[in-house]
């Protein structure tokens, strides 16, 4: 029996809810795969930080780098300041354990109502490779003069070489795995972001050399955002830096049909990855048991290709795309004809009956 170790930071708000049903879901695959799940669970979060002041504590990282994998449920707490948990968990996760991509699905299931009108499933299904460790989120630049009218803020966008071209090669190496279009689309403003864009347009076309059957092609991220809406079924696999990238993942969240089924990862190919729903931690539905738990059991899934584990991945997305597709009233929190447990009972009954070709 295969045998994965995986820490768990359920995290704030409503995260230990969906990751709840997400581990349910997990727990239901085992048996039928002959997987073995060892958990652990961390408390890192707000109600963490607010009782002792830490985000993460001495020694976390170097705990975490032993695990396969991280499973987060969410992160933020409406009696923290907003930054302090986001940069001293999630992005300190992110750049310490250098998951340099971010990989967003973005994928319209069957029965989703989509805010674009007559957009059907087979019109929205690409994916988003973001870099994820480098551009404005590096932190560079600072304040003079703060608070006066001579005030000065700078923030710099650092782009190198090495990282540029691993996050491109990892985006043609998606797009030929993924094999359906074989199209890759550098998004990004070369039009004016001269410098920055010049070393991502350059690398781009000097790795695509290396991969003679994908089609490549560039669109301004301007031009991305209405295309997204306009024609979304143009996109196959999309590259773009990191500012760029959480934009229009979360615009591409909502062609989707929502926070409740977007689903994400931060990954590392060479070291511990980690995955999480990307709807946030939703406080004001914390303990109702109302919220849509799809996109953490979705990122489950993710988690579980990551891991190789292919077939087992795919089972759950046919069980989600059943669920959304036969049961479902709505993908909203409290309009879903379902509690948040119910629904993962749904999943995980699912995976246990249904044939995973």
């Amino acid at each position: 029996m295969k045998s994965y170790t995986i820490a768990v930071i359920p995290g704030d708000g409503t995260g230990p809810e969906v990751i709840r049903e997400g581990l349910k879901v997990l727990d239901a695959l085992s048996g039928k795969f002959g997987i073995k799940f060892n958990f652990q669970h961390f408390d890192f979060g707000g109600a963490r930080y607010l009782r002792t002041g830490e985000t993460l504590p001495d020694g976390a990282l170097d705990e975490l780098k032993k695990f396969q994998a991280i499973y987060l449920g969410a992160i933020g707490h409406p009696d923290v300041k907003p930054g302090i948990l986001e940069r001293g968990i999630l992005l300190r996760l992110r750049f310490e354990l250098d998951q340099y991509i971010n990989l967003r699905p973005v994928k319209l299931y069957p029965g989703v109502d989509c805010p674009i009108k007559d957009k059907k499933p087979e019109d929205i299904d690409f994916v988003v490779v973001r870099e994820n460790t480098e551009g404005l989120y590096t932190g560079a630049g600072g304040v003079l003069k703060k608070g006066t009218l001579d005030e000065v803020a700078t923030q710099e966008s650092i782009n190198t070489r090495k990282g540029v071209e691993r996050c491109v090669r990892f985006a043609f190496e998606y797009c030929k795995k993924r094999n359906k279009e074989k199209k890759l689309t550098l998004c990004g403003k070369t039009n004016v972001l001269t410098y920055a864009f010049d070393l991502w347009e350059r690398t781009f076309h000097e790795v695509a050399k290396e991969y003679p059957d994908i089609t490549t092609d560039y669109a301004h991220v301007d031009a991305v955002t209405m295309w997204f809406v306009k024609n979304p079924e143009w996109f196959d696999v999309i590259v773009t830096d990191n500012m760029f990238g959480d934009i229009i993942t979360d615009l591409g969240a909502m062609i989707q049909g929502g926070m409740g089924i977007a689903a994400g990862g931060n990954i590392n190919p060479d070291g511990v990855s980690m995955f999480e729903p990307i709807g946030g931690s939703a406080p004001k539905y914390t303990g109702k048991n109302v919220v849509n738990p799809l996109a953490a059991i979705c990122a489950g899934g993710m988690m579980l290709e990551q891991l190789g584990e292919v077939r087992a991945a795919l089972l759950i997305e046919k069980a989600a795309m059943e669920v959304t597709g036969k049961h479902l009233k709505s993908l909203a929190a409290g309009k879903m004809g379902y509690s948040t447990s119910e629904v993962g009972d749904l999943v995980a009954k699912l995976v246990t009956e249904l044939s995973p070709d």
